[in-house]
């Protein structure tokens, strides 16, 4: 009788488990059950509006949208999802890409910000503003036919230039300019006797016969001109 007991005790443990196993799920069903209930009742004034404005939208645009075209759309998009999904990627993987030249996109901006300041303190844009005046100033000065003749004469002005901007022509006027300006606020002594005097110096004897020589050239080249316009 004792062994009958403790089975039939083990029997009623067990079923004692299983009861309170069935009470649980039961539990967890209805509280399931009534949050789905909750959902829908909280969902359901959300879809009625949404189903209203699709209603109003819908009505707006039946004039220009059939619904044959509508399905149309509908299954070209259904066919082009995997064409959607491969944008989508492409998208992601520019959104990654602008991500990461984010930061050197605002490195490279700092450093250019830097270096217009820097430019800007040195004077590069005054000097740019000053020399688009300068241009400003040449165009309206020449007129159509000086620009023609500028263009005819280019090459000798050029040349001209080259010859003039040789290290040997610039130094000679340098160092003349240098010497006059030292020299034009002294007295000078025009007399004949200190102009004789002055004669004595072979440099300035020298100096005279540079310059005889350059006025030979002048005339030759005035005498030339005379006689071609001739």
């Amino acid at each position: 009788m004792d062994q009958a007991v403790v089975d039939l005790n083990q029997k009623i443990d067990v079923l004692t488990q299983q009861v309170a196993y069935l009470t649980e799920q039961a539990e967890i069903a209805e509280r399931q059950r009534n949050e789905r209930a909750e959902l829908i009742r909280d969902l359901t004034p959300i879809a009625n509006e949404a189903f209203r404005l699709s209603v109003e939208q819908l009505e707006e645009i039946q004039e220009y949208v059939e619904l044959n075209d509508l399905l149309r759309f509908v299954k070209r998009v259904a066919r082009n999802g995997r064409n959607f999904e491969k944008m989508l990627s492409q998208l992601e993987g520019l959104m990654d890409l602008v991500e990461t030249l984010g930061p050197l996109a605002d490195e490279a901006f700092g450093k250019a910000v830097a270096e217009l300041t820097e430019m800007e303190r040195k004077g590069y844009f005054a000097f740019a503003r000053g020399g688009a005046q300068i241009m400003d100033n040449i165009v309206t000065s020449f007129s159509e036919e000086d620009v023609n003749r500028l263009g005819d004469n280019v090459v000798l002005i050029l040349n001209t230039v080259k010859d003039m901007t040789q290290p040997e022509i610039m130094n000679f006027v340098r160092n003349t300019l240098m010497v006059a300006e030292k020299e034009i606020e002294k007295p000078v002594d025009i007399t004949y006797t200190g102009l004789m005097r002055q004669m004595r110096d072979p440099e300035v004897r020298r100096g005279l016969a540079l310059t005889m020589r350059v006025l030979h050239v002048v005339g030759s080249q005035a005498g030339n001109n005379g006689s071609s316009q001739n």
